[in-house]
C-alpha cells in the first residue's frame, strides 16, 4: 500500500478528507484533516432526492481543494467514497461525471451496508471496547448501525434517518410528532440488537453532543475519541436540546454554531434509539467511515483486524520517536519484573502492569524533542498520541507516569486537575514509584539487564551481576520514596 494515502468521504452534511502516512506495516498517523460544510443534500429531500446545482458546486470546489492538499503531501493513493446523499440521488450520475471529467477523481458511491461496515471496523479496531456494542452513525441523510463483538463486525444496517433529512421533511414544518413516528418506524429494523447495552456513537451529531457535555461538566481532557459520557447526564442533555425553542437556547447548552440547525433532529434519532434498546453505556468515537475505508485497505489480508496485542498508536510512537528501541524494551522488561514482585504486597490490580510497562517503554519519546525537558515532552506526546485502543483513564495514567518518571511523585496540582481520569492518589504514587525505580536502575544504560531483583520484607533488593551500579544507586537515592517499600543494593 502507498505510504501516504488520502481518504475522502462525501457525506450529506460535510465533505471530509484525512491524509494518513504509514510508519511501518500496520502503524500510521494522520498528516492532515480537512472538512468543508458543503451540505450536498441541501434541499434534495424536498425535491425527490435530486441534488441541487448550488450544493453540487460547493462540493466540487471542496473536492478540488482536497486534491490540491493531497498532492502537497505527495499522496500516492486517493480513495473517495460518497454516502447517503449521492446514494439516494436520481441525478447522481451528473455530479459523478462532472467530478471525474473536471478533476480526474473517481467517486465510489457505497451502499448503506458498506457504510455501516466501514464504521464498524473503525470502531472495532480503534476503540477500547470492553463489551459488545452497537455502532450508531447518525449522518445527514442516513443512520448506519453494526454489531461489534470481540473485534468482529456483523449485521450492518442502514436506516433512512439523518439529521438533514429529518430537518427538511419534518423539523422545518414543525412536525415533531410526525418525525417521531417516522423515526420509530425505521427503528423497527434494529430489533436484532435487542440485547446490546452499549452504543458507540459515530458521526458529527454524537460528537457534538459529547463535546457539549464535556464542556458543561468541565471535563479535564480535550479528547473526544473514546470519551465515555455519563449516561444519565447524556440523556438529560438530549431532553434539554429537544425542548429548546431557539438557537440561543442551544448555544447555552454548548452546541456549536455549525450544528445549530441539525442538532435537534440528530438528538431525536439518538433519543429514540436509546428508548428502544436496553442501553446503559455510551462511548464516543472520533473515527468512522474514513478510518474504516483506510483500515479496510491496510487490513484486507489480516481478516480486517490488527494482529493480537498490536496497537497502532504505540507502534507509531516507537517508529517515530524512540531511536534506541533496545533500551526502551529493557525499560519495559525491568518495570514488569518489579511490578510482578511488589504488586501483591502493594495491593495493585494486575491491570496496572500494562500501564507501567507502556509508561516505562515509551518514556524515552520526549528525548527526541529535547533531552533536558524529555519528561515534559513525553507527557504531552503520550497524552495527545495514545489514542487508538485506549480509554481516557489509560492514556492519562500512562502519560502521567512518564511525566514523573525518575522524578518526584505526581504533584498535588496535577492530581487535582486530572482526578476524574486518574486512579486514587495512593495507587498513583505506588505506580509512579515503580516506574521511577525501573528508569533509575537503568541509568547506566546496560546492553542487557546486569542485575537481579528480589523482594522480601518490604524491600526490593538489587543484586549486581558484576557490573558497577553506582550511577543507578545514586539515581534511586534521589527518588522520593513511598512508605510501602524501599530499595536496597547488594
Amino acid at each position: 500500500m502507498a505510504k501516504v494515502t488520502a481518504i475522502i468521504d462525501i457525506g450529506s452534511n460535510s465533505a471530509r478528507m484525512v491524509v494518513y502516512e504509514k510508519t511501518s506495516r500496520f502503524a500510521f498517523h494522520m498528516l492532515n484533516e480537512t472538512k468543508s460544510k458543503v451540505r450536498i443534500s441541501e434541499n434534495a429531500y424536498k425535491n425527490g432526492g435530486n441534488l441541487q446545482e448550488e450544493p453540487m458546486q460547493r462540493a466540487y470546489e471542496a473536492l478540488e481543494n482536497f486534491l490540491s492538499i493531497a498532492a502537497s503531501y505527495k499522496a500516492r493513493k486517493i480513495l473517495c467514497v460518497a454516502t447517503s446523499a449521492l446514494r439516494d440521488a436520481p441525478n447522481k450520475a451528473l455530479f459523478l461525471q462532472r467530478v471525474r471529467r473536471g478533476l480526474g477523481l473517481k467517486i465510489k458511491v457505497i451502499s448503506g451496508e458498506q457504510e455501516a461496515w466501514f464504521g464498524g471496523i473503525a470502531a472495532a479496531n480503534l476503540l477500547p471496547l470492553q463489551y459488545n456494542a452497537i455502532t450508531v452513525d447518525i449522518g445527514g441523510g442516513s443512520t448506519e448501525c453494526t454489531l461489534v463483538e470481540k473485534k468482529s463486525v456483523s449485521h450492518p444496517v442502514s436506516l433512512d434517518l439523518g439529521a438533514v433529512r429529518l430537518k427538511e421533511l419534518f423539523f422545518d414544518k414543525d412536525d415533531i410528532e410526525g418525525a417521531k413516528a417516522y423515526v420509530d418506524k425505521e427503528l423497527e429494523k434494529l430489533d436484532i440488537f435487542q440485547n446490546v447495552q452499549t452504543i458507540v456513537g459515530i458521526g458529527g451529531s454524537f460528537r457534538a453532543l459529547s463535546a457539549a457535555l464535556m464542556e458543561k461538566e468541565s471535563y479535564p481532557l480535550e479528547k473526544i475519541h473514546a470519551y465515555e459520557p455519563n449516561f444519565k447526564s447524556f440523556k438529560k442533555l438530549l431532553s434539554a436540546i429537544l425542548e429548546t425553542r431557539s438557537a440561543k437556547e442551544l448555544k447555552k447548552l454548548s452546541i456549536k454554531e455549525e450544528r445549530l440547525d441539525v442538532i435537534k433532529p440528530g438528538a431525536l434519532i439518538l433519543s429514540r434509539i436509546i428508548k428502544k434498546l436496553p442501553i446503559n453505556n455510551l462511548i464516543t468515537s472520533g473515527v468512522g467511515v474514513r478510518e474504516g475505508v483506510y483500515l479496510n485497505d491496510i487490513l484486507r489480508n489480516s481478516n480486517f483486524r490488527f494482529p493480537e496485542n498490536f496497537n497502532p498508536s504505540v507502534r507509531f510512537l516507537m517508529d517515530s520517536f524512540v531511536h534506541e528501541k533496545a533500551h526502551a524494551n529493557l525499560l519495559g522488561k525491568v518495570v514488569k519484573e518489579i511490578f510482578s514482585l511488589v504488586a501483591k504486597e502493594l495491593q495493585l490490580p494486575k491491570e496496572y502492569k500494562t500501564h507501567v510497562f507502556l509508561a516505562a517503554k515509551l518514556y524515552p519519546v520526549g528525548s527526541a524533542i529535547h533531552y533536558y525537558s524529555k519528561n515534559k515532552h513525553s507527557y504531552y506526546i503520550l497524552q495527545a498520541t495514545l489514542e487508538y485502543g485506549f480509554r481516557h483513564t489509560d492514556t492519562m495514567l500512562i502519560a502521567t507516569l512518564a511525566r514523573y518518571a525518575k522524578r518526584k511523585l505526581p504533584s498535588t496540582q496535577h492530581y487535582q486537575k486530572y482526578k476524574k481520569v486518574l486512579p486514587p492518589r495512593e495507587t498513583l504514587n505506588k505506580l509512579s514509584y515503580i516506574v521511577s525505580i525501573a528508569v533509575a536502575l537503568l541509568t547506566h544504560r546496560p546492553c542487557k539487564q546486569d542485575f537481579e531483583l528480589k523482594f522480601n520484607d518490604n524491600s526490593l533488593y538489587v543484586i549486581s551481576k558484576g557490573s558497577s551500579l553506582r550511577v543507578s544507586k545514586e539515581a534511586v537515592e534521589k527518588l522520593k520514596q513511598i512508605e510501602e517499600f524501599d530499595v536496597r543494593f547488594l
